[in-house]
């Protein structure tokens, strides 16, 4: 390969490892060792990255596209604990448990992950104390989501999750007049965060438009009255 194009290539390495807030503010030289143990991996929709059980090997961060980590109960429904999307990391508990990865990881959509490799990166933790302390804050703000995500679950339904997911983020909930909402994915990925699956989502939209509380245009979304949706969010939690 030839210098130039390998140089290219560690550049947009590094600077993949740097967007990544586990990452952020790390000197070169460590984000050089970091790119050293990492490869770089192409994921098609609906492909899994890892089973549960799987010996681990190694973390992902997600540089393109959205992956759904999610367990299967006993009735074989799927559960998803945490749709991870471009710039954010998984499976770094993994690397010190002997289980192996404790949930299955599959793409939502065409995307690109780096592997950070475990052999790689247990040297490197041993060198570098801050590491260590990085990792354990990576996980618990991961912990924080998926508990705040475990509160939303408890709604009783999709469309009062849904409402709740659009009226936390009207800039005023109070107001009578339109909101707008640029959605940052897709709606298949959307559904995955709100427990659901697309059609049951696509459904619920529709219920909304119909209801007239909002409408939507490509990823725009515009809450005609978030007054109104959220005194149908109070309604459905049996606030009024």
């Amino acid at each position: 390969m030839p210098a130039a194009l390998t140089e290219l290539k560690n550049a947009a390495l590094l600077n993949s490892l740097r967007g990544c807030s586990l990452f952020s503010g790390l000197p070169p030289e460590d984000l050089r060792n970091l790119a050293a143990i990492s490869v770089v991996k192409a994921c098609a929709q609906d492909e899994y990255l890892f089973r549960e059980g799987e010996p681990s090997r190694g973390f992902y961060l997600v540089l393109r596209g959205a992956v759904s980590v999610h367990r299967v109960n006993a009735a074989g429904k799927e559960q998803v604990i945490h749709v991870f999307q471009a710039g954010e990391s998984f499976a770094e508990g993994a690397l010190a448990s002997p289980a192996g990865y404790p949930a299955d990881a599959r793409a939502l959509e065409s995307s690109q992950l780096l592997l950070v490799q475990k052999a790689g990166f247990l040297t490197l933790l041993r060198r570098q104390p801050e590491l260590a302390l990085r990792m354990l804050a990576s996980m618990s703000a991961h912990l924080r989501t998926i508990i705040g995500q475990l509160e939303d679950m408890t709604m009783k339904d999709v469309e009062t999750r849904l409402a709740h997911w659009l009226i936390q983020r009207c800039p005023d909930q109070a107001a009578e007049k339109p909101a707008t909402i640029e959605l940052k994915t897709t709606k298949r990925v959307l559904a995955a965060e709100l427990g659901t699956v697309g059609e049951t989502f696509s459904r619920t939209l529709a219920r909304f438009r119909k209801q007239k509380l909002l409408t939507v245009k490509g990823r725009t979304v515009t809450i005609l009255s978030p007054r109104k949706l959220g005194d149908l969010l109070r309604h459905n939690l049996g606030e009024n």
